[in-house]
């Protein structure tokens, strides 16, 4: 499923609803309680994500948390109708499949969850943490989904069962339709510590605009014909291909099951006696159809799929002809913004060491485009450490240094992309990519602040950065920000956000104090809205923890109202911070 996107607010509903359930007394009884356990233990998680953290199509793991929790709900529904005496033993195995697909989902969306990229709280982590060991402690009881025995159940249940499976679950896959349009605003108000925000730029940005907000209530009643549906995924095909036994699936699923070894096609059981995977150029037409005419949008795949075309480019970048290699980047840009099936075939292709070298080129289009390839490329995990290793971190900071405006923006992002794996925070942090940021932070367009920020803001999770950060003048250009007759006062999300994380540091919070920062935290937390309010307040908390001078100076410049406002209204986060400078307020004066 592409892009699952519902707002925090209403997956906080989906869990509640999931937890009222009313209790099974039945065979599958210890199955159903010990899953609504695990489910509402994600309900504080959810409370800690804000809208624009969760709105992108891009953002895997909320997508796999919406879609194992809507996957949860369906099952706890068909467990509780379930009647040994009155139903068959394919029903039984059908039901305890589920369990074990449930499960499975909810433990890969918690295993992707970026703790790093959000402000959650130690004890929410231990909460999440909590819930993923007891996930995988019921997978080990349930069977691996590539294990021989779940293989085996997965194929006698798509053999016998699958249009009934199909119609029990009431597959919401077309139904859940993407509320885009106000969380797409809340993209550009806030902190942009998503990937997302890198392909509204340059990668998706089309097809982001294209999506179109449904009425949910009248799409929940749509039921998709099973032909549709993938056997595996039981959502609507959108890549579907077909293998050697003519059966069709969804080409990440079959692709993924092969990958996991297995010879034989899911649904027949018969060995594959090949593994090409044949567009199904019908089907796909069929379902285009159908979704023009019940008004749903159908995602494009923009799969590549003759590598032989792919390699032609490729060979064509070390073209001795400016113009050849320009025509050949700046195509394989196009490509590589299209899907991830491209993405993972121009690498295979052996475009990324030939891109690294485009990168010091004197052609400005060609540098540009270079750059932006990279990012798009980057976009996968797997190509991140193929980057790394081509040595591309230097000349990505000479670009993000002396690039054109576009290039060094585009840098940018592919840092902060490349920086979602924490060992290369490490050598990010010490290529003399910081400094090179905060000048964009300071001296960028509206859209290079906004990269810089992202991407200082990730580099600085690692410790080791933070000091790097300040000698480069990080906290000067970030508490200009917070002034509200400054040009980039814009950026005061981006800029608390960063502090915020800073703020453990000795010398960020020496910076801090000489900055003046204090009353610009004060005004925030009088007259700042949400996340901006607890931000300075945690701030506030780390600066003042220990010095009985800045608590009273604080006391006298007004911040007493407004943390006792944010410790009775705020969130979890929020009251507990407000609280504990309120109890060292009411120290310090006595």
């Amino acid at each position: 499923m592409a892009g699952v996107t519902i707002s925090p607010a209403s997956l906080l509903k989906l869990i509640a609803e999931i937890v009222e359930t009313p209790p099974n007394a039945g065979v599958f009884k210890k199955d159903c309680t010990d899953l609504t356990r695990r489910v509402f233990l994600l309900s504080h998680l959810v409370e800690e994500i804000d809208s624009a953290a969760s709105s992108s199509s891009e953002n895997d793991w909320w997508s796999d948390l919406v879609v194992a929790l809507q996957a949860a709900k369906r099952l706890l529904s068909s467990a509780a109708r379930f009647r040994a005496r009155d139903s068959s033993d394919v029903a039984a195995k059908r039901i305890s499949f589920q369990f074990q697909c449930v499960t499975w989902k909810l433990e890969k969306a918690l295993s992707n969850l970026p703790y790093d990229l959000y402000d959650i709280s130690d004890e929410v982590r231990e909460q999440v943490e909590l819930a993923r060991t007891q996930l995988r402690r019921a997978m080990q009881r349930y069977g691996s989904l590539n294990s021989k025995k779940f293989s085996s159940a997965l194929s006698e249940l798509m053999e016998r069962d699958v249009k009934i499976k199909a119609e029990e679950e009431n597959v919401e896959s077309v139904s859940e339709t993407l509320h885009f349009a106000e969380e797409k605003k809340q993209l550009t108000k806030s902190l942009s510590i998503s990937l997302a925000f890198y392909l509204s730029k340059d990668a998706d940005s089309e097809r982001l605009d294209k999506m179109v907000t449904k009425n949910t209530d009248e799409s929940s009643k749509l039921t998709v014909p099973v032909d549709f549906l993938c056997p595996v995924s039981l959502e609507l095909l959108k890549d579907p291909v077909i293998v050697s036994t003519g059966q069709t699936y969804e080409r990440a699923y079959i692709q993924r099951w092969i990958d996991c070894g297995n010879l034989t096609c899911p649904k027949t059981q018969q060995k594959l006696q090949n593994f090409t995977l044949t567009p199904n150029y019908v089907l796909r037409s069929l379902i285009s159809r159908w979704c023009t005419e019940h008004n749903i949008e159908q995602p494009a795949n923009g799969r590549c799929g003759d590598m032989s075309v792919i390699r032609a480019l490729v060979r064509s970048l070390s073209n001795r002809s400016i113009e050849e290699r320009r025509n050949a980047v700046s195509e394989i840009r196009s490509m590589s913004k299209r899907s991830t099936d491209n993405r993972i075939l121009i690498a295979e292709a052996g475009a990324i060491p030939v891109l690294v070298n485009l990168l010091t080129s004197e052609d400005v289009p060609t540098q540009e485009n270079a750059i932006t390839c990279l990012l798009n490329l980057s976009i996968y995990d797997n190509n991140k450490e193929l980057i790394m290793f081509a040595g591309a971190v230097t000349s990505i900071v000479q670009v993000l240094r002396a690039g054109t405006m576009e290039a060094r923006e585009n840098a940018a992002a592919t840092l902060f992309s490349l920086s979602l794996a924490d060992e290369n925070k490490i050598i990010i942090g010490g290529s003399g990519a910081i400094p090179a940021l905060v000048d964009l932070l300071e001296n960028g367009t509206p859209r290079g602040k906004k990269d810089a920020a992202t991407a200082l803001f990730n580099l600085c999770i690692y410790q080791g950065n933070k000091g790097r950060a300040v000698r480069a003048g990080i906290v000067p250009a970030l508490v200009k920000m917070l002034s509200s007759d400054s040009s980039s006062h814009r950026m005061v999300d981006e800029a608390l956000t960063i502090l915020s994380v800073l703020a453990s540091n000795l010398d960020a919070k020496s910076a801090m104090v000489k900055a003046n920062t204090l009353p610009a935290l004060i005004d925030i937390l009088q007259t700042g809205q949400g996340r901006n309010r607890e931000n300075a307040a945690a701030i506030l908390l780390s600066l003042c923890k220990r010095d009985n001078e800045r608590l009273v100076l604080i006391g006298r410049l007004g911040a007493v109202v407004p943390l006792m406002e944010l410790s009775k209204n705020g969130t979890e986060r929020g009251k507990r911070k407000a609280t504990s400078l309120l109890e060292l307020l009411r120290k310090a004066c006595q």
